[in-house]
């Protein structure tokens, strides 16, 4: 039996057997109504501060109108509006793009700022593990920027002590779903600091058509289709080798032709040499004028093209050696192209092992050595996988279009770039909506990018080869 305890003591005693210990159970402090309203007092004059650091110009406005409307009344207040209107109407007249720039994307930013990112930003922080709650108190990495243009959200976010940027990385997909956006992608802006981009549209669901043939004869990035952001894309090609990757129908075919398209001028002018090995023989035999003899199709023709590109690789390193280090095209050493569509099939299908060998090796020569003297490769396939295209890490740039899965995509451009958006998995299979769109990743720049290639229908590539034939007019 146990003795009776006065009051309290009773309460905070509890046994259910003589064989049970005593649990005893500490009294509930409940925090003062007075604490309470001090606390929430303090975070709203917090939270205003913070407000008119981060927007000066919107809250400065309010207080302006709030202290005219207490001083000379509400009629003052409406026409000084109506003028501001009228001015602001007359702006989006005479200069959209200044008034998109300086006012709209603004007054959208603060919009999304307080309706979508700061009203979700602690449960989607919490739910996905970038936050912490610990002994009742959340730790929340802090929302220090939100920007937007005519298609995406840029919100700048400050990490927590300790994350990592694979952290963020690795949950794209719940910061996408949980901010309403198609897509997520992560940008390190500095140390400790990232840029978060969430599409609102998606400006390359439309095809392009092909980019007009430049004027002016160039070797440097070419123009070939258009980025996410709305900015024309160049590609480089003088002095890299580029490996470009995708199922069947996803638009091979675009980048190739954009390419070969924007450097005809620079092959009318003899600073550039595009030499085609086309096995399949449906891609690049459309506009096989353009390559003259350079132009091969047979496993046996193309092993002798690469191996002949070997030679003049070769031939150049020995007159560079001890002169100069990198290639400027000349009319007598021009900037060779070599161009291959479906490389697996000289590679890794390819039942003459004898063919195979030499193919493999004359690829793998020019990959390595080339691009010093001015010889680049770009090659197309389907399979990424590393038995079908053993030499794909000596591709400094690597483009992904739509792939059939999730673990190609780091097959192609490197480990994490999935993490980092490049979702070329989830490209549409629509010939509309995504053929020519894929992710490139550069040697000199890590973050996946997002373009599409210019659609170079068959009547373009006929007045290409009419115009720029080998001897044409």
């Amino acid at each position: 039996m146990f003795k009776r305890l006065p009051g309290d003591e009773a309460r905070n005693l509890v046994s259910t057997t003589p064989d049970t210990a005593i649990v005893f159970r500490p009294a509930v402090v409940q925090t003062p109504a007075i604490i309470t309203i001090v606390i929430f007092a303090w975070r709203c004059l917090a939270g205003l501060f913070r407000l008119a650091l981060v927007h000066p110009v919107a809250v400065s406005s309010v207080a302006v109108l709030v202290a005219l409307w207490r001083l000379v009344g509400w009629l003052p207040v409406v026409v000084m509006l109506a003028v501001v209107a009228s001015g602001l109407a007359g702006w989006l007249t005479v200069d959209r793009v200044s008034f998109a720039r300086c006012v709209a994307w603004r007054l959208l930013a603060f919009w999304r700022r307080i309706w979508v990112y700061r009203r979700h930003w602690q449960p989607v922080m919490i739910v996905s593990g970038l936050g912490r709650h610990l002994k009742g108190r959340d730790y929340l990495p802090r929302l220090v920027r939100v920007e937007c243009d005519s298609w995406a959200d840029r919100v700048t976010v400050r990490m927590l002590s300790g994350q990592a940027v694979k952290d963020w990385a690795d949950r794209t997909e719940h910061l996408a779903h949980g901010f309403g956006s198609a897509s997520c992608r992560v940008a390190v802006q500095r140390a400790g600091r990232l840029t978060l981009t969430f599409p609102r549209r998606d400006p390359l669901a439309v095809p392009i058509p092909a980019v007009p043939v430049p004027e002016t004869a160039t070797v440097g990035p070419v123009e070939i289709g258009t980025q996410e952001d709305g900015a024309p894309y160049r590609l480089k090609v003088h002095g890299t080798h580029v490996l470009i990757a995708g199922a069947t129908g996803a638009g091979k075919g675009s980048f190739l032709w954009s390419t070969i398209r924007g450097l005809l001028p620079a092959v009318r002018a003899g600073l550039v040499e595009i030499w085609a090995l086309d096995p399949k023989r449906m891609e690049l035999s459309f506009g096989r004028a353009l390559f003259g003899p350079r132009y091969a199709s047979t496993p046996a023709e193309c092993a002798d093209l690469l191996e002949a590109a070997v030679k003049v690789m070769q031939e150049r390193a020995d007159r560079f050696a001890g002169h100069q280090r990198s290639h400027m095209p000349t009319t007598e050493d021009p900037f060779v192209l070599v161009v291959v569509d479906e490389v697996a099939f000289l590679t890794a299908y390819q039942s003459d092992k004898g063919l195979r060998q030499r193919i493999t090796s004359a690829l793998a020569t020019l990959t390595t050595q080339g691009r010093a003297v001015g010889v680049g490769v770009m090659a197309a396939l389907q399979d990424p996988r590393k038995e079908v295209m053993n030499i794909r890490n000596l591709f400094p740039d690597k483009i992904a279009l739509r792939l059939d899965e999730s673990e190609q995509v780091d097959m192609v451009l490197g480990d994490g770039a999935r993490d980092w958006g490049a979702l070329a998995d989830q490209i549409s299979p629509d010939y509309t909506r995504g053929a020519g769109i894929g992710y490139v990743r550069l040697e000199t720049n890590p973050a996946p990018v997002r373009v599409r290639a210019a659609y170079v229908s068959d009547s373009d590539i006929r007045a290409m080869s009419r115009a720029f034939a080998r001897g044409g007019v």
